[in-house]
């Protein structure tokens, strides 16, 4: 029989001799540390993913090839790289405030600041990823393959990592009323 994972804000399990839910679950300040232990976990698997990203596009600009490159693949090369760039310091930043706020007590400030954050860094996250895209497409295919292809991967990533979370909240919301 396959264990099923509980919604994130369910009670924790308790003891089959206690009816009530352990102690501090519903508590603000409890919810907001583990949403908050939550979303850096989440970034630490995106972080993962720039630095990949970071260290493909540093070391393109040492390739042989590289000087070859059009002036606008050049431009596109620049504008991704420092879009990697800082979409990590942006992905970093909750864990920076969570270190220098270590022991606050507005923890579910922190958590709303943070995942306000976290949304810019997904938004500059997809930019450089579609630049990426954008730019190795450009130098294999050409520019009139690689213009419609890099616009299809923007729509994904728009409707994944955007839209469809907005879609769930707002019905989500929309069936609680």
């Amino acid at each position: 029989m396959a264990s099923q994972t509980p919604p994130p804000d369910a009670p924790p399990p308790h003891h089959r001799h206690s009816s009530a839910p352990p102690p501090g679950w519903r508590n603000p300040d409890v919810r907001a540390a583990r949403r908050l232990v939550e979303m850096l976990q989440e970034l630490r698997v995106l972080q993962t993913g720039v630095q990949i990203v970071f260290a493909f596009l540093l070391s393109i600009a040492f390739t042989p090839r590289f000087p070859q490159l059009t002036e606008a693949q050049q431009d596109i090369y620049i504008v991704t790289l420092l879009l990697s760039v800082v979409s990590s310091a942006v992905l970093a930043t909750p864990v920076a405030l969570h270190r220098g706020l270590y022991r606050h007590p507005g923890k579910a400030r922190i958590v709303d600041v943070s995942a306000r954050i976290a949304q810019v860094g997904l938004l500059l996250l997809a930019c450089a990823l579609t630049g990426a895209v954008l730019l190795v497409l450009d130098v294999v295919l050409g520019t009139v393959l690689a213009v419609p292809i890099t616009c299809a991967i923007a729509l994904v990533f728009a409707v994944l990592w955007f839209v469809l979370p907005w879609a769930v909240r707002r019905s989500a919301t929309h069936h609680r009323t």
